[in-house]
Order: C-alpha cells, then structure tokens, then sequence
C-alpha cells in the first residue's frame, strides 16, 4: 500500500471499532504487564493503532515502523494532531529486514494487520526474534483467510460497503493474501516461536500473542 491513493484512503476510513478492540485485547490479554515499556510496532500504518494504544498505556514509548512513505505522511499528521504524545511516537521508515530500528530489545512488540502484506511472512518472525528477551510481550494482530472468494466478497460487503472503491478491493485482496490460524501456526513453529499462541477473535481476524521464552 505505498500509493498516495490507498494511504489516504486507508488513512480516512473508520475502522475506530476494529482498531479499539486490539487495545482492548492488548489489556485482557495481558492485564499484569509492566506499567513502563518500550514498544516496536511493526507495519504501522497511518499509526491510527499505534496513537490509540500510547494514550490507553500512557508509561509506554513507540518505535513505529513501515516501509511507505505515503502512509508516514498520515501517521505524521495524525501524531502532530495529538501533540501530547509525540515525545513517545517516533516514525521510523523503512522495510524489514533492514530498517533502522533503534533498539536491539523491546519489552514489548506489536503488529497490527501487517503480516498478509509480506511477500515472505517469516520476514515478520525474524524480526520479532531479534528484536525480542526472555519476557518480551508479543501481540500480532491480522486477517485470516476466508474458506472461499464468496465469503471474502460477503466480508467486503459486510464491512466495507459505503467505503471506496480501492478500499474494497484492498480489503479484498488482503482477505485472499491473508494466512489461515493453521498456517500461522507452522510459520510460529519454523521460527522457533511456537510457544506463541493463534487465537481467533472475529469472523475476519486473530491474533498471535504469548511471552517470549
């Protein structure tokens, strides 16, 4: 998604119910985490998730990432918007493998709706394994795929009727690129991070969470 067209209109859509509820996950998931933190987020987009989980954890500081520079610009504007966490929002550019991530470590590590954009998902585990420590908190949050075409053109509809016309067929197409629970699992399993687990959260996403070992 590096066009100025699919960011500005993935950047003005209203997912505000999809996007709280990660936050609301991320604390039923994991209510006795540490009240400080410091977080990658992965792929974050016009980092709508991102400035949603720093107001809910107001001790945690961001390293955001994504490799367009298109969806950068929005998740700028949407940081200076709320300039009271912009001491704890860093934008940072770039792909990975090979971004110019800060840290060797994070306490915790987030990915929101990213992993079906990689060409190579093990690209996203790798990089939870060298950024993580023993206790890191792990919590990826994606589509699944559905069991037929049908169904992912009855979820477009459901979801994204009134929505534009790119930003249907996107939200198609990461639906057909999007991983089953089973494949994620396997992925888990090749990266030596099958301690994790997959759960199931709706009809169109889940979510990868644990504590690393």
């Amino acid at each position: 998604m590096d066009t100025e067209e699919q960011a500005r209109a993935y950047a003005r859509a209203d997912f505000s119910k999809a996007h709280q509820s990660y936050v609301t996950l991320f604390d039923e998931t994991f209510p006795k985490r540490p009240a400080k933190a410091t977080v990658l987020d992965l792929g974050c987009g016009p980092a709508d998730v991102t400035l949603r989980f720093a107001k809910a954890n107001p001790g945690y500081t961001f390293h955001a990432v994504d490799g367009s520079a298109a969806m950068l610009n929005y998740a700028g504007q949407a940081l200076r918007s709320q300039r009271r966490l912009m001491e704890r929002v860093k934008l940072i550019e770039g792909y990975i493998p090979g971004a110019p991530i800060p840290r060797k470590n994070y306490d915790v590590i987030l990915s929101n709706n990213f992993l079906h954009h990689l060409h190579d998902p093990a690209v996203l585990w790798q990089c939870v394994r060298s950024h993580a420590k023993k206790g890191t908190l792990v919590f990826v949050t994606d589509l699944f795929r559905p069991v037929s075409r049908l169904k992912a053109k009855a979820l477009v509809a459901k979801y994204s009727d009134a929505e534009p016309a790119i930003l249907k067929r996107d939200f198609h197409h990461s639906l057909l690129a999007a991983f089953t629970p089973r494949e994620i699992e396997r992925q888990l399993a090749q990266a030596k991070l099958d301690h994790l687990r997959v759960t199931v959260v709706s009809d169109r996403h889940l979510m990868v969470y644990g504590k690393i070992r």
